[in-house]
């Protein structure tokens, strides 16, 4: 396995996706968890858990949660991964 060049865990904050007609806020919750990532750690290549996607559609796509925990690992090519960060 290849070990990540730097790893962080991020609280995501949600209230743009909140501002959002209902129907789009689950769609807006992953492109603001997507472009928060690319933001942070500094990489276009962000590559999102399945976990991270259930979390944010479990209540369906009106209802999304306020804020995320999430673990985000870069790594050598310039690739981010994220999961959902147990709490």
């Amino acid at each position: 396995m290849v070990e990540p060049l730097k790893e962080h865990v991020y609280v995501i904050p949600l209230r743009d996706a909140k501002r959002a007609p209902r129907w789009k806020r689950g769609k807006i919750a992953m492109k603001d968890i997507r472009a928060f990532l690319a933001r942070h750690m500094k990489s276009e290549d962000v590559k999102l858990d399945q976990s991270i996607n259930e979390k944010i559609w479990e209540r369906g796509g009106e209802k999304t949660p306020g804020k995320i925990r999430v673990r985000a690992m870069k790594f050598e090519d310039g690739q981010v991964q994220a999961e959902l960060a147990e709490e």
